[in-house]
């Protein structure tokens, strides 16, 4: 599964907020679990950009399984996207806590000394993570702000009833027909 597929967990919960059918919101958590275990059964508590799963469990195998050419982190926003819409519309604080791992793990293995943030190159090597020297745009301008706004226990703060993001994190109004 490709990192990029953890936006979905919430536009199936916005979905079932505005009238969906309730097995949207279902399939949404049980889908933000899977993208959390991207995360949380990393060495170094950051998702590779693709996984497989393993489809025969063993003690021996892990679930989440990352091939060499997909274990790098680009700082993406998707899964803490999807948290915060998670958190936001079910109140369970599960999905701050998870949110809060991301964040540790972020200042863990990407921050640099100098400032800023660095993808990485290899998210199952705690100790050598390669940090890559480049820093996509979209970690300031989508991931901080979704963080900052999961954290953030005023639900009036960018409403859902009254706000939707695009796909850039850009809150645009929801006009009311007159």
């Amino acid at each position: 599964m490709d990192h990029l597929v953890c936006f979905l967990p919430g536009t199936l919960a916005l979905g079932a907020h505005h009238g969906l059918p309730a097995e949207h919101m279902e399939l949404a958590q049980a889908l933000m679990d899977t993208c959390y275990q991207m995360y949380r059964q990393m060495e170094t508590g950051l998702s590779p950009e693709i996984a497989h799963f393993n489809l025969h469990h063993t003690k021996a195998v892990k679930d989440v399984q990352v091939k060499a050419a997909d274990r790098h982190n680009l700082l993406r926003p998707e899964t803490v996207e999807s948290l915060f819409y998670l958190y936001r519309l079910t109140g369970d604080r599960k999905y701050q806590d998870w949110g809060w791992e991301i964040l540790h793990s972020f200042n863990t293995y990407t921050r640099v000394p100098s400032g800023g943030y660095s993808s990485i190159s290899n998210v199952q090597d705690p100790r050598h993570p390669q940090p890559r020297d480049k820093m996509e745009s979209f970690f300031l301008g989508e991931t901080l702000k979704y963080l900052y706004l999961l954290f953030s226990d005023d639900p009036d703060l960018l409403s859902l009833d009254t706000y939707v993001f695009n796909t850039e994190a850009h809150p645009l109004p929801i006009w009311a027909p007159s």
